[in-house]
């Protein structure tokens, strides 16, 4: 994270994508791969949990969190929630992407798929975040 060159909301989302992956592997997920990429769109997260192939979208925000344990979030910087910004057309955008994957990764035939959102709520100052897992976005 040290390039000052990188544009700050890319380093954010970065940041979110780390903090994601942590929080997938401590409830069981192998992550499989990161920001697979077509022409047509990405997939940040790429993972699987009991033969589930699970297709992330990451939104990350920077927020003051002051109560991390309660997951309040007081001092709001965005006025929205990370969610919001996963509109219809990027769930189709997200479906397209993961059936090329499931195309070219499992060729073999049915494999159980879903796509899911991580919202990371991030208060930089004091280096904490809350992580809010949304499965079935779809």
């Amino acid at each position: 994270m040290g390039n000052k060159n990188v544009p700050k909301t890319k380093k954010i989302g970065n940041l979110g994508e780390d903090i994601a992956t942590r929080y997938l592997k401590s409830k069981g997920f192998s992550v499989i791969a990161r920001n697979y990429t077509k022409k047509f769109g990405e997939i940040d997260i790429v993972a699987r949990k009991q033969g589930t192939i699970h297709f992330i979208e990451v939104k990350t925000v920077s927020r003051e969190i002051f109560d991390v344990n309660q997951k309040n979030v007081s001092r709001e910087t965005d006025e929205y929630a990370p969610e919001d910004n996963i509109h219809p057309w990027k769930i189709k955008r997200m479906v397209r992407t993961a059936e090329a994957y499931l195309a070219e990764m499992a060729p073999e035939g049915e494999v159980e798929w879903q796509c899911d959102a991580i919202a990371i709520l991030l208060d930089i100052g004091r280096r904490r975040s809350v992580v809010r897992m949304t499965e079935h976005i779809v």
